[in-house]
């Protein structure tokens, strides 16, 4: 049996770092230029140098993406770029363009290079063209069945990697390759930048009845006919096992620490109890359910990979994201009082009980006993927005640990 890599994502050098200790075996992130997330923080050239040299100390890989859709005047800023990134040595690129491809292929070709699911990956013979042109891994399009990527691992190399997305944000265009953000608000999803109209509220209206808008909802508030579940296959890591996938993908370039930490934690934990005992595995299906359910997600659906999904795989009524959580910081360095220095998100106070989410999967419920700011003056509450702060819970922490509050209505 195949011993899968868990790949997860990160907008930020300090989600990077969060990745690498909870869990991850492989982060992938993006530079300023020539990746499908402009819109997160990404990375620049100090920033990713920093953090490949965290996660190769801690025995984590990084991927950068560059899987835009290049035009012609794109491709000579690719070739820079590239020159750039073969001084700070990721691990892999993950590119969709073939022109792109040859670029890195031609710049610094002692990088892997792994194809996108945005070039529409979806049968065997794509993957062995990818093959023959130098790429170590495809990432398989998201339409696939388990049926089907099983066959593509009966018919291509061992030595060459299959990648799937198992968890996360669902793009209803083929393989997220969506023309809507472009059309409606002139920003290509495929260069990058896309609104995510998909999420948007609609409703229609007859071309002589301006203004008179026609229901075509669930409820009073709208539809949302575009809107699709995230992807969740906690339940499903055996049957993804016998597809022969290598690499299990988290999708959330955009997502915070907590979000990151939470859904990295538990599917470190599921795919490790499932190789040690498949019993121990199912015994603690309960708690893996419950730790994702306590991070910011939508409802959830297992997508394409048992046939095509139904209409329950999408949301008719909201775009709400559901949240038991608040993000409250990450623990840092402790000084010479004893207090933990923490980098802050949201507000909290002393006397508050809020939560503390350790890597090993421990949960520790404390109270907050004091709040120190920079200069040494106490505070009865650390106020937003963020700011560095020392802090009293009465329990020793590490660093890394993330401070959480449960939140009373959800």
């Amino acid at each position: 049996m195949r011993r899968p890599e868990l790949l997860v994502p990160a907008s930020s050098l300090e989600v990077l770092k969060i990745a690498v200790i909870f869990g991850a075996d492989a982060v992938y992130i993006g530079g300023e230029a020539f990746g499908l997330r402009a819109k997160a923080k990404n990375f620049t050239k100090e920033e990713m140098a920093e953090g490949i040299a965290f996660a190769h100390e801690h025995g984590v890989k990084v991927f950068v993406t560059a899987n835009i859709l290049a035009h012609n005047y794109d491709l000579e800023g690719v070739r820079e770029y590239f020159e750039e990134l073969k001084e700070i040595k990721p691990d892999a690129l993950i590119i969709s363009d073939p022109g792109v491809f040859a670029i890195a292929k031609e710049v610094c070709p002692e990088i892997e290079r792994h194809v996108s699911t945005q070039a529409n990956n979806t049968n065997y013979g794509t993957y062995m063209f990818w093959y023959d042109q130098g790429a170590q891994r495809v990432v398989s399009a998201r339409e696939l069945s388990l049926k089907e990527i099983k066959e593509i691992r009966e018919h291509i190399p061992d030595d060459l990697e299959i990648e799937t997305f198992i968890h996360g944000a669902m793009c209803i265009s083929y393989s997220g390759r969506c023309l809507l953000s472009n059309y409606l608000v002139g920003r290509d999803a495929n260069q990058g930048a896309c609104t995510h109209p998909c999420r948007w509220k609609y409703a229609i209206m007859e071309e002589k009845r301006p203004g008179e808008y026609m229901p075509v909802f669930e409820n009073e508030r709208g539809t949302y006919i575009f809107n699709s579940k995230d992807l969740c296959m906690i339940e499903h890591i055996p049957e993804l096992l016998d597809a022969g996938i290598d690499s299990f993908k988290i999708e959330g370039r955009m997502k915070t620490a907590l979000y990151v930490a939470t859904v990295a934690r538990t599917y470190r934990k599921a795919i490790d109890d499932y190789l040690e005992s498949p019993e121990k595995y199912r015994e603690n299906m309960p708690w893996y359910l419950d730790q994702i359910s306590n991070c910011t997600y939508r409802q959830f659906t297992t997508g394409f990979f048992f046939g095509k999904p139904s209409d329950e795989a999408q949301i008719y009524d909201n775009n709400t994201y559901l949240r038991e959580y608040t993000y409250l910081g990450i623990v840092g360095e402790c000084n010479s009082e004893g207090l933990y220095q923490i980098e802050q998100r949201n507000k909290f106070s002393v006397g508050e009980e809020i939560e503390v989410m350790k890597p090993n999967g421990e949960n520790v419920v404390v109270t907050v006993q004091r709040i120190v700011d920079e200069e040494g003056n106490e505070m009865e509450s650390a106020p937003h927005p963020q700011q560095k702060l020392f802090i009293d819970l009465g329990t020793p922490l590490e660093r890394y640990d993330i401070l959480r509050r449960k939140e009373e209505e959800c």
